[in-house]
């Protein structure tokens, strides 16, 4: 039924429990049972706006019809987001922040991640070569926590690796859990919180010099709209929101090893020298493969779209995943074509793992050509740098948790690394 606002309305008083028992497909399958791309809901008690596809992702990063202060619950900003982050902000207060970001991801600070990325995936390898197996989850969440603080200019001993990274990660594991999960998930931000507070107090008392162009100096000297430094717990926030979705990179590395095991016929186009296909095999591993499933905002003010009217402060959530798999977008969305990409054409709004939108002015995850790069290394390592065999395991993965992962992590076994002169012969063959 269509309810007076002129959008397809779902039956009952709340719909919370079915979004966490359906995960990354409540949305799609209510579009798909609604024949529409917007329909009204319940979630936490209040009326909501879910909605996908290219056109609705066009409105949805709208600035003058969406905002993000107050949309994200606030068990998700004292888990994942912590509490005065960008992802919170809306107009100037928005972009001053996000180009301190956005200042990270130069061409010269993405060549330094992709260098530090090759030197910890050699460090790691060679550590593997020595074990009979290895969970290559588990193992890529700490390498992505070296990488992320190598990069980021963070002290890490090797004696607090582990521990950092199993904080950063539970921010990303468990942050819609509940119960004793999500209080773990709680004291885990607050220990990390504190840890990076104290370094940004000891740069500015000239105690620590991290390099100039790292995310731990650019944020501990970052200057709000007022002129004022950040407060040292949102300086932390910020710094947080470059370690904690570096680390989680490693779903993407799981996943990347899957497709590999899955689709081997893909294996052979990866050792060419010809960088194209590995970019493109890494955009369709993070189109295919669930990451995030949804994203959040609030109506800004009252306004008329295609005949559905959005009243001021609905929660609305736009479906990624679906977007991604959407057959009026994707051909045969359900089939791993990497090639598909060779004709895609860049849109903001229909690829959308990490969010759409502009990356300068808008909500689009300013991480995300990082991310892309850290794959590309991965797909190098993956694939050209080590053997392995894989044995049997359940490589399942679950489209109700979120995140999702493989269910046995990806087990590898017998890793061996390959020579650069090996690797060569076998790329000239």
């Amino acid at each position: 039924m269509s309810g007076e606002n002129g959008m397809p309305k779902e039956e009952g008083l709340d719909q919370s429990l079915s979004l966490l028992r359906e995960g990354y497909l409540y949305i799609p399958n209510r579009r798909r049972s609604f024949q529409a791309d917007i329909f009204e809901t319940r979630l936490m008690g209040k009326p909501a706006v879910c909605m996908g596809g290219k056109e609705a992702a066009k409105l949805f990063y709208d600035p003058e019809k969406f905002k993000r202060e107050g949309a994200a619950p606030k068990r998700v900003l004292k888990t994942l987001f912590g509490e005065g982050g960008v992802q919170t902000l809306d107009g100037e207060a928005h972009q001053q922040r996000k180009a301190a970001f956005m200042s990270l991801m130069a061409p010269k600070e993405i060549m330094r991640l992709t260098d530090v990325a090759e030197r910890q995936w050699t460090k790691a390898a060679e550590k593997w070569a020595q074990q009979t197996k290895i969970v290559l989850y588990e193992e890529a969440k700490e390498l992505l926590c070296r990488i992320a603080c190598e990069w980021g200019g963070v002290p890490l001993s090797e004696e607090d690796a582990r521990q950092r990274t199993s904080e950063l990660s539970a921010m990303f594991e468990s942050s819609v859990s509940a119960g004793p999960a999500y209080w773990k998930t709680r004291r885990a931000r607050r220990k990390v919180e504190k840890w990076i507070g104290g370094l940004i107090e000891q740069i500015r008392e000239d105690n620590l010099h991290p390099p100039e162009e790292s995310a731990l100096y650019v944020f501990s000297h970052h200057k709000e709209l007022t002129g004022e430094l950040l407060d040292t717990e949102t300086a932390a926030v910020e710094v947080i929101n470059i370690l904690r979705p570096i680390t989680a990179v490693s779903i993407y590395l799981a996943f990347t090893a899957l497709a590999l095991h899955q689709f081997p016929e893909e294996k052979p186009k990866l050792t060419s020298v010809e960088e194209s296909y590995t970019k493109y095999f890494v955009q369709e591993v993070r189109r295919f493969y669930p990451f995030f499933p949804f994203t959040g905002a609030k109506v800004k003010t009252d306004f008329e779209w295609n005949g559905m009217d959005f009243k001021e402060g609905t929660l609305a959530l736009l479906d990624l995943y679906g977007t991604n798999h959407d057959p009026l977008l994707w051909e045969n969305p359900d089939l791993f074509q990497p090639g598909r990409f060779e004709d895609w054409d860049k849109s903001p709004f229909d690829f959308i793992p990490q969010g759409g939108g502009d990356y300068h002015t808008g909500h689009r995850c300013a991480g995300e050509w990082i991310t892309i790069e850290l794959m590309k290394v991965s797909v190098n390592f993956l694939v050209n740098r080590l053997s392995y065999t894989v044995p049997d395991q359940d490589t399942s993965f679950s489209m109700t948790s979120m995140p999702s992962v493989p269910k046995s992590g990806f087990v590898m076994r017998d890793i061996t690394i390959i020579s650069r002169s090996e690797n060569d012969e076998n790329k000239n063959k």
